[in-house]
């Protein structure tokens, strides 16, 4: 008894401070207007501050160990980025090999080394490195020095180059008919934004960054007319990136306006009044500013997760909204008076309307547990952003709705039918409130039946991520980027680094021979293994050209001082290739796995075995892997424990929040159920359908329950509320669907197809997330008009008749 005193107490506290709040706003509509322009304004020059960001500094913070040690890879070999431009001529009988487009490949590749900015090295075939011993000497050119005067001389040097196991799948096909240029950077994502423009002067847009000016340029200079009947295929780490970027902006804007238009129509087919679909929307579309604004108060970039944060807060702003306006319309018709109606409406909505906000908001920031930084980031600025939608629903919206004339136009009969979604709509709540009453069991008995299906389901579910899968199967960059993992290259990858604190460990014998079984081991996995590169391939090559490139010499010097005689000489001679493999002290070494770019779980098969390899060999120094590739496989970890703990945390704090809401433990602990279901249905569905898991839709579990526990505040708010008038839980049922099921039927249909405005997205991973968030609000909704009745008539939670 003390308990149900206690929360009705709070409850009508709550309704008399929102009550206040409405008709201060009421009362004050143009300082409240005023506030919210200002607001607009300064929000709106914060976020065009903000600039997009999809390096690996987006996903992990510098604190992070397998992050540092990536850090500390570049630091020591260079940025282990790369343009890679493969290139075929199809209508030249010798195809890269002819002469016309062997002039125009060297030409291009001196267009490109003077006109491309943050570039280290520019590597083709008319300037690559070349080694020949010739009178015990070693000597080091480019292949082309003397640019060769006849197409049979240039056939010639085509026989040589071909057996340089060195250039083969790097910049060479192995059947000749393809080649490629090398674009290494100096510059990587991760270097800071005053290191990255190109042109201090103007600001710190995409057009002015790397690796966005990099892209653009490579791609005007290969479109010239210059190399017209060369078919380029251009890919690698800084197109791929400069797509995303670009495609992430792009995304954000399109995906923010298309889920205004199309909830804007429903708003207008359910309410076919403007103030019901105009004032919804001004509320979301500043939220929406303020958000990003805030992103620029905390000093954040843009990245992915912002893509989702427009059609996110359209649909979640304008649930609140429309509840509000649901009430407000139905008050008005019947209380014939503006201001009455938007204090009895706040009076009677604000207290659910309050905590499905917190509900909410436990939901999105209990993802700030995530160790990748995008997560957590994405959890606070949604989180703020909700929060953001609340109050201006319950002041700036009030403004809006104080602006008309003070009592309706049609007769009070009709309007209060039309605030209640006309007769069609009601007599559908009649049916459904009837149909709960009589099966209350089967309803229940099914949804159990249908959950242990889901949790089987559930324990199937793989984690799992592909960053090229980012991409939709039609975008041009994820199109060339198969095509030319197919041929060679490989656009994925990852490092191993040897390190010794001892100068000249690097060039022990042990230590190469570990280097290069490690080498033949990864050149094994054929299917994703491209290219391997390292101090022992420079070695080998060094060793058969002291021999008239005998093959039977292809091999690692026999001793230490023979493998330091030949760098020295090498060194001498003008070579610099090998200082992307081993340090100028010898005492670290870098062996460069090029992979195709392929699911991350695959990533972790092969450096397993690699792992298991070095376990046999027990070397005397163990190498720790690195790079890229290494990264997405601890993200890969993180997506699993993000998921794990993110929901539970959500879940709990949500169960904590419901018991509190409603004062009591049972009563809270039934209304979860409704929304724990609709959640374990879709990630069962995902497992029985082999849907992996990945770092965006790792959100649907806590996204989907904030969201989706809404619908049950309201829903068990209401119920309860006719349940004390009759004391009747029958009786009280009907009530309370007509009058809240038409707002949580419209909120539904609004989330819903505001997130599957995504299916449209050019990334892949986010069609699938709005279709999987889209559906679990749709299985949300029939939960709260079949389950929870059933559940709440056969256990009456809120006492006896």
């Amino acid at each position: 008894m003390k308990k149900q005193l206690k929360t009705n107490s709070l409850m009508e506290f709550l309704s008399n401070t929102f009550e206040v709040i409405g008709t201060r706003s009421y009362e004050h509509r143009w300082i409240v207007l005023a506030v919210c322009l200002v607001l607009l304004l300064v929000s709106g020059w914060l976020a065009s501050r903000v600039r997009f960001d999809n390096s690996f500094e987006a996903y992990f913070d510098k604190n992070d160990l397998i992050y540092q040690d990536f850090l500390k890879f570049r630091d020591d070999f260079g940025s282990d980025e790369i343009a890679y431009i493969l290139y075929e001529a199809p209508n030249y009988e010798h195809g890269p090999w002819n002469m016309e487009v062997m002039q125009k490949i060297e030409k291009l590749t001196r267009m490109l080394e003077d006109e491309l900015p943050f570039i280290d090295e520019v590597t083709s075939i008319t300037n690559v490195e070349f080694m020949e011993g010739v009178d015990d000497e070693l000597v080091i050119h480019s292949l082309f020095d003397d640019f060769p005067g006849t197409q049979p001389e240039l056939l010639k040097i085509r026989a040589h180059a071909m057996q340089k196991e060195i250039y083969i799948n790097g910049l060479l096909s192995a059947d000749g008919r393809a080649a490629a240029i090398i674009i290494e950077m100096e510059k990587s994502s991760v270097d800071p934004i005053e290191e990255i423009q190109l042109d201090p002067h103007k600001g710190t847009g995409l057009d002015n960054l790397y690796p966005q000016v990099v892209y653009n340029k490579i791609e005007e200079i290969i479109a010239r007319p210059d190399f017209a009947g060369i078919k380029f295929y251009h890919t690698g780490d800084v197109p791929m990136n400069a797509s995303y970027n670009i495609i992430s902006q792009e995304e954000s804007n399109r995906m923010g306006m298309i889920s205004l238009v199309v909830i804007g129509v429903v708003l207008l087919l359910f309410f076919r009044n403007f103030m019901g679909v105009l004032s919804p929307l001004l509320v979301v579309i500043l939220s929406i500013v303020i958000t990003a604004g805030f992103v620029s108060i905390c000093g954040w970039k843009f990245d992915l997760m912002i893509i989702i944060l427009p059609p996110l807060l359209v649909a979640v702003g304008v649930a609140d909204a429309v509840h509000i306006y649901a009430e407000f319309s139905s008050f008005y018709a019947k209380l014939e008076d503006r201001r009455a109606a938007i204090r009895k409406t706040l009076y009677l909505v604000g207290p659910p309307c309050f905590f499905t906000t917190l509900t909410t908001m436990a939901g999105f920031i209990s993802m700030s547990i995530s160790p990748i930084k995008a997560i957590r980031h994405f959890a606070i600025y949604s989180t703020a952003g909700v929060l953001g939608a609340f109050l201006l629903s319950v002041s700036f919206l009030i403004v809006l709705l104080s602006f008309g004339p003070q009592k309706p136009r049609q007769t009070s009969s009709r309007a209060k039918i039309k605030s209640k979604g006309g007769n069609f709509f009601i007599k559908s709540m009649e049916y459904i409130s009837r149909f709960d009453i009589k099966y209350k069991y089967p309803i229940v008995l099914v949804s159990l039946v249908i959950l242990i299906i889901s949790g089987l389901g559930i324990v199937r579910i793989e984690v799992d991520s592909n960053y090229l899968n980012e991409f939709s199967k039609d975008l041009p960059i994820r199109q060339v980027t198969e095509y030319v993992d197919r041929i060679m290259g490989g656009t994925g990858g990852f490092n191993y680094v040897f390190k010794s604190e001892k100068e000249g460990s690097m060039i022990e014998p042990e230590i190469l021979h570990t280097i290069e079984s490690l080498q033949e081991r990864a050149n094994l996995e054929k299917d994703m293994v491209m290219k391997t590169y390292s101090v022992v391939d420079v070695l080998k090559d060094i060793n058969r050209s002291f021999h008239n490139e005998d093959p039977a010499y292809y091999k690692l010097p026999e001793t230490k001082e023979l493998t330091a005689q030949y760098l020295l000489l090498y060194e001498s001679s003008g070579g610099d290739e090998v200082r992307k493999y081993i340090s100028e002290d010898y005492s670290s070494a870098n062996l460069e796995v090029r992979t195709k770019m392929v699911a991350t779980s695959k990533f972790v098969d092969v450096i397993e075995k690699l792992e298991k390899h070095l376990d046999q060999e027990n070397p005397v120094i163990r190498p720790r892997v690195t790079g890229m590739g290494a990264l997405w496989v601890q993200l890969l970890e993180y997506i699993t424990k993000s998921q794990i703990f993110g929901f539970l945390l959500a879940f709990i704090m949500i169960t904590i929040m419901m018991c509190i809401v409603f004062g009591s433990v049972r009563v809270g602990l039934l209304a979860m159920i409704p929304n724990l279901s609709p959640v374990l249905l879709t990630l069962g569905f995902m497992g029985w359908m082999g849907i992996t898991l990945d770092y965006v839709k790792l959100l649907i579990g806590c996204v989907a329950i904030g969201i989706a526990v809404d619908d049950t505040v309201h829903m068990v708010t209401r119920y309860r509320y006719e349940f004390m008038k009759c004391r009747d839980y029958q009786k009280a049922l009907f009530p309370c669907m007509l009058d809240v099921g038409r707002a949580l039927f419209i909120t539904t249909v609004v989330l819903i197809l505001g997130f599957l405005v995504n299916i449209v997205s050019r990334l892949d991973s986010l069609a699938h997330f709005g279709s999987l968030v889209a559906s679990t609000v749709g299985l949300a909704l029939l939960a709260d008009f079949l389950l929870l009745p059933a559940l709440f008539l056969i256990f009456k939670p809120f006492g006896k008749k």
